[in-house]
């Protein structure tokens, strides 16, 4: 760790010294990593610090190597730093985030200090979920779109996803479903025209939930494709990251229902002056529609990926039917 990094780890949170603990993960891409870091009389005994450092050579996983794709990863840690700086304050316990306790950049790195959501009680991560699971990250989703609700996401993607069409154009040019690739832009422009708009989360996947071991409750971690949009983005791409396709089918009715009432709940606690059962008309029916954009980025993206499915592929049919 550069001494300047180190240096305001330690005045941030008044240690005299720190130790590396492990390396929880490294970033896409090979474009930095997050390591957990050991204090020593501090004011928290271990941190999470996420350094992004851009590589030489891009190596994407998948191959997308493109200026375009580095260009949109540069972004998503301009957006992550100012949603951290600007909008994150404004979460409370029901839409837990870690605390950030500093940004700083320099010489075209990125190097932030946050909360260590383990030692703060979400020290549960799951790869599978029981109703209960999917309740308490539905319930965070409710609150966390209620918080944002007609606000403007300035200094964030003015669309938020990472699957947005607009960031995604070598994957559409590549699609071999050309119904779908024809709709995409209808799709798109049916979601952006909302009349009630939120910040979305953009990538809130089961992974980047992390479960409480004492209550039904979680936060969230990963904000680098914050931004406005409407809350079913979040939802579809939520129930898709951890249900197969015969439970989304089978409990869509149910998903739908208990977000809705949290969401209600979460706006009544916000004061919130609008109209909610003519934004839960509007988002329903947007549901489908959400759905089959992530569909169309998948297809795009990794025509074999196990998320492409009966069920996705019939949500897809019906939207393009009724847009059509």
């Amino acid at each position: 760790m550069q001494n300047h990094f180190k240096n305001i780890t330690l005045k941030a949170t008044q240690s005299t010294d720190l130790y590396e603990i492990e390396m929880i993960q490294s970033l896409w891409s090979g474009y930095g990593k997050i390591i957990r870091l050991g204090l020593e009389n501090g004011i928290k005994k271990s941190v999470v610090a996420k350094h992004v450092k851009m590589p030489n050579q891009k190596n994407h996983p998948r191959g997308w190597n493109t200026d375009f794709s580095h260009l949109r990863k540069v972004k998503s840690y301009e957006v992550e730093t100012n949603w951290y700086q600007q909008w994150a304050k404004l979460c409370d316990d029901n839409c837990k985030i870690p605390h950030c306790f500093v940004i700083e950049s320099e010489n075209g790195e990125v190097f932030m200090v946050l909360e260590d959501l383990d030692d703060a009680g979400y020290d549960l991560r799951k790869d599978s979920v029981d109703w209960s699971d999917i309740e308490a990250c539905l319930k965070w989703l409710a609150n966390f779109h209620a918080t944002y609700l007609e606000e403007k996401p300035t200094g964030l993607w003015d669309i938020g996803t990472y699957w947005h069409l607009d960031t995604r154009p070598d994957e559409l040019k590549i699609m071999d479903d050309k119904t779908l690739q024809k709709a995409a832009p209808a799709v798109d422009e049916k979601l952006n025209n909302c009349k009630y708009l939120t910040f979305v989360h953009g990538d809130a996947k089961l992974a980047n939930f992390c479960f409480s071991s004492s209550e039904n409750k979680v936060a969230a971690v990963d904000f680098q494709y914050v931004g406005g949009g409407c809350g079913m983005k979040d939802v579809a791409y939520f129930i898709g990251s951890c249900l197969y396709e015969e439970d989304c089918e089978k409990l869509e009715d149910k998903i739908l229902a208990f977000y809705f009432k949290e969401l209600e709940s979460a706006i009544a606690l916000k004061n919130k002056d609008l109209n909610f059962k003519e934004l839960e008309k509007e988002w329903r029916e947007m549901y489908p529609v959400a759905w089959t954009d992530f569909h169309r980025f998948l297809k795009g993206w990794s025509p074999s990926h196990w998320k492409i499915n009966s069920y996705s592929e019939k949500m897809a049919r019906q939207v393009i039917r009724k847009l059509s």
